[in-house]
């Protein structure tokens, strides 16, 4: 397990690029992999989303602390800021891996904007097996016009990446949401006020647990702001909010040494045993149960 905290790369290798806008780009899998022994580690991106294609091979990929083994054919979804790592079979696997900035989808405009951010809901679920060859020619067939488009940046090339990425977010889509046997996964536009307050709650969990914060940032009551997250996603506020207070936990006890009492005053709890006992409370374990059964 790594002494240090968990790394955060614009690329993976590269330092992070918070100027990064409109980023649009595609490699294959081997390109950077054998480089690294067929083993990405562990780390997170700030702002991009990325989609794999496995076309040959396999192997396990961490997405946050859970373990997901993968095998060709399958498209595999990563959203910006999920810890995540590789380890492919040496030498047998290969396929894409495309890398694109959130704002992308803004650039393209509402409707085709859609299709990329419906990956979001798709990608609660980062594996989607491919039935069938003909699946997987569709998508490679696709990265492969845009790795082209990308490569000789002829006339209109950045239009034309933009709408070659948005027909392979659509096919993943239409095939995340075909697998998708309980039909939670649908193809509604991604809600706004939701989506704020995701992103308002990864910049304060730490210090702001109150739902009243959140509802104040975003000019709403805390009844009104509960009511809407839970006709929209199910959960209420303060399940999401707990929820990424849990999510950092499980990183900093999984890819780091840090001692259980520093992570705790880290995220701002009072003190040990009230660390513990919500961990315990949101997982059945205490914080050193879950390390020592991740390996830790």
């Amino acid at each position: 397990m790594a002494s240090t905290g968990l790394p955060l790369f614009h690329l993976y290798g590269d330092p992070p690029d918070d100027s990064a806008f409109d980023f649009i780009h595609i490699e294959t899998i081997a390109s950077r992999s054998s480089i690294h022994d067929w083993t990405i580690r562990a780390h997170r991106h700030r702002n991009l989303f990325q989609v794999l294609l496995i076309e040959q091979g396999g192997g396990e990929m961490s997405f946050e602390t859970a373990t997901v083994p993968f095998v060709a054919p399958a498209a595999i979804l990563v959203p910006a800021t999920t810890a995540h790592g590789f380890r492919f079979t040496p030498r047998l696997t290969d396929g894409w891996v495309v890398s694109f900035t959130e704002d992308v989808a803004d650039a393209l405009g509402d409707q085709s904007g859609e299709a990329l951010a419906r990956l979001k809901a798709v990608a609660a679920d980062p594996l989607v097996p491919l039935a069938g060859a003909s699946e997987a020619k569709r998508l490679a067939a696709l990265c492969a016009d845009l790795a082209e488009e990308g490569s000789l940046a002829r006339e209109g090339y950045r239009l034309a990446m933009r709408g070659l990425l948005t027909l392979i977010a659509i096919e993943v889509v239409r095939l995340g949401v075909s697998r998708a046997r309980s039909g939670a996964v649908t193809l509604t536009r991604a809600d706004a006020q939701v989506e704020a307050l995701r992103g308002l709650v990864d910049e304060h969990f730490r210090k702001e647990r109150l739902i009243s914060f959140y509802a104040g940032k975003l000019a709403m009551t805390p009844d009104r702001l509960n009511d809407h997250v839970k006709r929209a996603t199910g959960v209420t506020a303060g399940h999401m909010i707990r929820q990424r207070v849990l999510t950092e936990a499980k990183r900093q006890l999984v890819f780091t040494n840090q001692p259980i009492h520093e992570i705790a005053y880290d995220l701002a709890f009072s003190d040990p045993s009230h660390f513990t006992r919500f961990f315990r409370k949101q997982t059945g374990m205490t914080p050193q149960a879950f390390r020592v059964g991740r390996g830790g």
